[in-house]
């Protein structure tokens, strides 16, 4: 069996690592099972990309299909043009694509127009959003997939609710705690932790880069102010995305005391997960990251597609009301926080659970 990996954003490499790992332990057993690994270039800053590789050990990609540049509508069509190319020259049985981002779905609509089965991993999520390029493609990738790899409940019943196969959907777990877990032991300080004079559960971690957030000056300035204000005595550490730091430079946005960092590798962005006293983010996975170490976690959008972290874990929602983001972060900084409850199947073993079900249904 030959299984062609997509990998393109940040979150995808740290939610193929442990598929490799599994499939190479697999096939070092003497199981008849291989993988080419495709990188569509998506994210292609050192920080964004090659890093994930190096710290991840994921191997180098079989080719990289250098996409990087573009609108969105631009880089789909140009992965499913040159993705075509390569899944004519090396044809696999399984293309196997995974999360949300625009490789995601322009890999997925390639392989399935080819006809090769297409399994999708971390299917069925959905925040109910439609302005979130993300939500159109969990819908468009779910839509058309064969086989679709769960991290919880929920997920499995939004995809039976669409009238996929219940024979098709397989709740396994969540890649992205595979890594976060295996990896745990090997986290290590950033370069800006002795510079800052940063304590463990001392400090704020913020992370921002959603267009509903980044994309409006004028909200990024109120927000930035705003989170600055609420938090005197706390530093705030800021590992900045590009796209955000595009606004903030083009448009002289003042961060106020808040300490702005380069985007960070994964060991050393976990590390200020793992000892921040609080997270302010308007990611989806670093919610699942904060729930699984128990880091209290505050979210800038209205709607997650992981309700989970809100149920089981750390992560509250505050959207655009900045009276309940003041109250949660006054929560915070008392040391008032709900406790939290690992979701189930978040225990390490996703990834062998994922390719032992594509080797039993090869059988």
């Amino acid at each position: 069996m030959l299984i062609t990996i997509v990998a393109g954003a940040r979150p995808n490499f740290i939610k193929i690592a442990p598929i490799i790992r599994a499939i190479e332990a697999a096939k070092n057993s003497g199981v008849d099972i291989d993988f080419r690994l495709v990188h569509t270039g998506q994210h292609f800053d050192q920080r964004m990309s090659g890093d994930f590789f190096d710290q991840l050990n994921i191997p180098d990609p079989d080719t990289n299909l250098q996409c990087a540049s573009g609108t969105s509508i631009e880089q789909t069509a140009s992965i499913m043009c040159l993705f075509e190319k390569e899944l004519l020259q090396n044809t696999p049985d399984i293309v196997l694509v995974v999360g949300d981002v625009t490789s995601t779905m322009a890999a997925a609509i390639t392989a399935k127009k080819l006809g090769i089965h297409t399994v999708h991993v971390e299917a069925g999520i959905r925040s109910g959003d439609l302005t979130m390029p993300e939500e159109l493609n969990r819908i468009l990738t779910d839509a058309i997939c064969d086989t679709f790899f769960t991290t919880s409940v929920t997920a499995s019943e939004n995809l039976i609710a669409s009238s996929r196969s219940e024979e098709s959907v397989h709740f396994v777990g969540n890649t992205m705690i595979d890594t976060l877990l295996f990896h745990l032991k090997d986290i290590k300080k950033p370069d800006c932790w002795d510079k800052l004079q940063l304590e463990e559960k001392n400090y704020l971690l913020l992370t921002l880069h959603r267009p509903s957030n980044v994309d409006d000056p004028i909200k990024l300035q109120a927000l930035l102010s705003e989170i600055a204000i609420l938090s005197p005595t706390t530093q705030v550490v800021f590992p900045v995305h590009p796209r955000t730091l595009h606004c903030i430079e083009t448009n002289h946005i003042h961060t106020y005391s808040i300490q702005l960092i380069p985007a960070q590798p994964y060991l050393e962005f976990i590390y200020l997960v793992k000892h921040a006293k609080g997270i302010i983010t308007d990611s989806g996975g670093i919610t699942e990251e904060a729930t699984v170490l128990n880091v209290p976690c505050i979210t800038m959008r209205n709607t997650t597609e992981r309700p989970e972290t809100v149920t089981h874990g750390t992560n509250v929602l505050v959207g655009d009301d900045m009276e309940l983001l003041a109250a949660k972060l006054d929560d915070l900084h008392k040391g008032i926080w709900k406790s939290n409850l690992v979701p189930a199947l978040w225990d390490g073993q996703s990834a062998e659970r994922i390719v032992n079900i594509l080797l039993c249904n090869r059988a």
